[in-house]
């Protein structure tokens, strides 16, 4: 007679007696569920990575509301002589043929020129005299609008999103291709800037889906070589696809979009949920043969629920970590991944059992699965870590304070890990668009942007002495070998003066000031060069724009310094300037700010998810030697990732700094069943008999868990982004280094807590083979 069912036991089995209903619900939330993931967009602009509640962020849109936002980019028309009549009538039908581009406005020093000329066609004189005009003054080859060996034309993409994005960037290549048909006298021209550079990693990340293929082939290969079922593998590939596509449903229903690290949520979650039906279906495959299917299916249910519960509830809590990141992706990241781990539980306990009842998934008796090898395994592995035990736990800790030391660095002996932010180190090295910009930046001011935006009193940016003061504050930039080049309202009066035949001097008397200041006032409605700079009407704002090559936080760090020490000797020395404030704003402060928030975001996160996933532990686990040691394998794979990281001169980026979160988030669920059994196991006699006992219950599921989590995010390996490149390889690194600490550290280290000898010790036949490999 059986025992009476337990209530966890009575509900599995009404799940199983409802399993067409189970399977019809899901059919019929399976079409939204489609319709939405199918609707989530790509986009990874890089100002994406600040969520929109920063007040940095904040900022930079109040500050484009009154002065409009863009995309910048620049073309070099590279010649050897720049200046040559049919290169100079070249560019200029190229940027005539550019006016026409939808969301595009194009400036060069040949439309600059263009406006002192009735008529320009580029004739040989007209040349000469556009060459006179360049070279007469520095304001133009300063803003970097020309140079030995080229003609710039800067553009400005009024666009709102990737779509827009890459109409824009269609538009200006349909643009060149017609008016620049071979032969041409241009060697090149060169396109770089942040608009190729957020296409470049739109178009990239839409071959993501390729990676998840390689992922897919892998699960089919080893689903059928480990349980040897056709009808095995179809119940897996419909119940991890229902998870990837509600779980991607609910990112559509909400508006998320996917941006640079998103590929991570989707593989995260069908690792996760195929290690978890490993770890129930290597239960349910393991059945005694006089129990029968129906009552053996509802117990490997109940016997595996708490600890497949316990570790995705560990795991998606532990991403949730990520929410306190203000790097938007990580952010997104991190809820996306707790929410998708809750419909994965949802769906592993509802409509996998149904498919296994509907389908008929065959158990061990029925069919042979393979893994009797790993019975071997078990019978070796307790005795030889027990011999071992002082060497591998003392080498598990060298390798992990040597992985310490290559992430914090050591004081006077080591510097810390660096952090990358520099948004063109995102695209793959091998590309001509990465291999342009680094020739390309020679020769240019830079590519980075950085506003100072200047807000004083109504009318106060008319005024006579104000304007002076700016003056000196934008020279005194000019001159800071930090900034590449520094543009402003000033800057455009004295062009102005310079193309009216005044000279590009600013002017020595108060009368000529004076003169400027009403000029202004009368030019500002109708000269859309200086709209661009001063506010309208009011008078009471204008920016300065500090173009640079700072790309990593010390430079942004430095020029921010720059920027301010300037405008308190500016100040000092022009009183007027004293009621105006100044904030810098911009892409180029976010990124910067984007980095320094890195660390704080791997440090926070990590601790978050250590107190979680510890928390959970001291519900799971009775054990205080379970809830101290669980973690080990997972921190031990950390720690030894960072010095292969160093060794390797893999960078702390917006990818890789997720790998520590990752790794525990996910691996630990090999200790949560490692444990739970090795508990079970204790309750029947000894730690020898306890290990061979979780090895023997979960040891195998562990091993190929494992080999789903590394092969998964292998995957990633083939990107063409470097940091998801690094961070696939890491992370499939990490989860076999956890692994390994499974086997070896782990089980060393309970012997040396425990005090105890292995059960062969006191007869002598340590590490002899057992003949009798029954289960305990």
């Amino acid at each position: 007679m059986s025992p009476p069912m337990s209530p966890l036991e009575k509900t599995f089995a009404r799940f199983v007696r409802a399993r067409w209903l189970i399977v019809a619900a899901y059919a019929l939330v399976l079409v939204p569920g489609v319709y939405y993931a199918l609707r989530v967009d790509q986009d990874n602009s890089l100002d994406r990575l600040i969520v929109a509640t920063d007040p940095d962020y904040i900022a930079t849109r109040e500050f484009e509301k009154v002065f409009g936002s863009g995309e910048f980019a620049i073309l070099l028309a590279e010649a050897d002589d720049p200046f040559a009549p049919a290169v100079v009538a070249r560019v200029d039908a190229i940027e005539r043929a550019l006016e026409h581009v939808p969301h595009v406005e194009p400036n060069s020093a040949i439309s600059i020129f263009r406006r002192t000329q009735a008529h320009f066609e580029g004739t040989p004189q007209q040349a000469a005299d556009f060459k006179r005009f360049a070279t007469g003054t520095d304001l133009l080859r300063r803003q970097g609008l020309f140079g030995d060996h080229f003609l710039a034309i800067a553009l400005l993409l009024n666009v709102q999103g990737g779509a827009e994005r890459e109409a824009a960037l269609a538009g200006i290549d349909a643009a060149i291709a017609a008016a620049d048909p071979a032969p041409s006298p241009l060697q090149k021209i060169t396109r770089v800037g942040l608009p190729y550079v957020n296409a470049h990693l739109d178009r990239t990340q839409r071959d993501a889906p390729h990676d998840f293929v390689w992922f897919v082939l892998f699960i089919v290969g080893l689903n059928l070589f480990l349980y040897r079922s056709g009808r095995t593998l179809v119940a897996f590939l419909l119940t991890l696809g229902t998870c990837l596509a509600l779980s991607v449903g609910y990112i559509g229903a909400t508006g998320g979009s996917f941006t640079l690290v998103s590929p991570m949520v989707p593989m995260t979650i069908l690792v996760t949920a195929t290690a978890t039906l490993v770890y129930l279906h290597s239960r349910f495959v393991d059945r005694p043969p006089e129990r029968p299917v129906a009552e053996h299916q509802i117990f490997a249910l109940s016997n595996k629920f708490v600890a497949c519960s316990a570790s995705i509830f560990a795991t998606g809590v532990g991403f949730a970590a990520l929410a306190i990141s203000s790097i938007r992706p990580i952010r997104d990241m991190g809820l996306w991944v707790a929410v998708g781990l809750a419909i994965t539980w949802v769906v592993v306990f509802t409509l996998f059992p149904a498919l296994q009842v509907i389908l008929r998934t065959p158990t061990r008796t029925e069919r042979r699965a393979t893994g009797e090898w790993f019975v071997h395994l078990v019978d070796w592995l307790p005795g030889w870590s027990y011999r071992y035990r002082w060497p591998l736990v003392i080498t598990a800790l060298a390798l992990s304070a040597a992985g310490g030391v290559a992430l914090f660095g050591l004081p006077g002996l080591v510097a810390p890990m660096s952090v990358l932010t520099d948004p063109v180190q995102y695209i793959g090295h091998d590309t001509e668009l990465y291999r342009d910009i680094q020739r390309v930046k020679p020769m240019v001011p830079g590519m980075s942007i950085t506003d100072i935006w200047i807000q004083g009193p109504l009318g106060s940016m008319s005024e006579p002495d104000v304007l002076t003061g700016l003056h000196r504050f934008q020279q005194a930039l000019q001159s800071d070998p930090e900034v590449g080049a520094a543009v402003g309202p000033t800057s455009i009066l004295r062009l102005i003066r310079y193309m009216a035949g005044q000279g590009d001097a600013w002017p020595e008397s108060a009368d000529d000031r004076a003169q400027l200041a009403a000029d202004l006032e009368v030019m500002l409605p109708h000269e859309p060069m200086l709209q661009r700079f001063v506010q309208p009407h009011a008078l009471a704002q204008t920016h300065v724009t500090v173009i640079s090559k700072a790309a990593e936080v010390e430079a942004y760090r430095a020029l921010d310094e720059a920027i301010r020490k300037h405008w308190a000797e500016a100040v000092r020395e022009s009183p007027a300037l004293q009621p105006l404030s100044i904030q810098t704003v911009g892409l180029g402060p976010l990124h910067a700010k984007m980095s320094r928030d890195l660390v704080p975001t791997l440090v926070q996160s990590f601790a978050l998810t250590v107190a979680v996933i510890f928390a959970t532990f001291l519900v799971v686990f009775r054990s205080g030697t379970a809830r101290l040691m669980a973690m080990i394998p997972s921190l031990f794979a950390i720690l030894v990732l960072f010095g292969v990281m160093r060794v390797l001169s893999f960078p702390l980026n917006v990818a890789t700094i997720l790998i520590a979160s990752t790794i525990l988030g996910t691996s630990e669920n090999d200790q949560i069943h490692f444990f739970y059994h090795f508990q079970e196991g204790r309750r029947l006699g000894s730690v020898h008999q306890a290990l061979r006992h979780t090895l023997l219950i979960s040891g195998r599921a562990i091993f190929f868990a494992t080999l789903i989590n590394a092969g998964g995010f292998l995957a990633f390996s083939l990107s063409r982004l470097p940091p998801l490149r690094q961070f696939g390889t890491l992370a499939g690194l990490g989860f076999l280094l956890s692994m390994l600490a499974d086997f070896t550290a782990l089980p060393a280290a309970l012997w040396i807590l425990s005090r105890e000898r292995p059960d062969e010790v006191a007869s002598g036949a340590l590490n002899a083979p057992r003949r009798s490999r029954a289960r305990p």
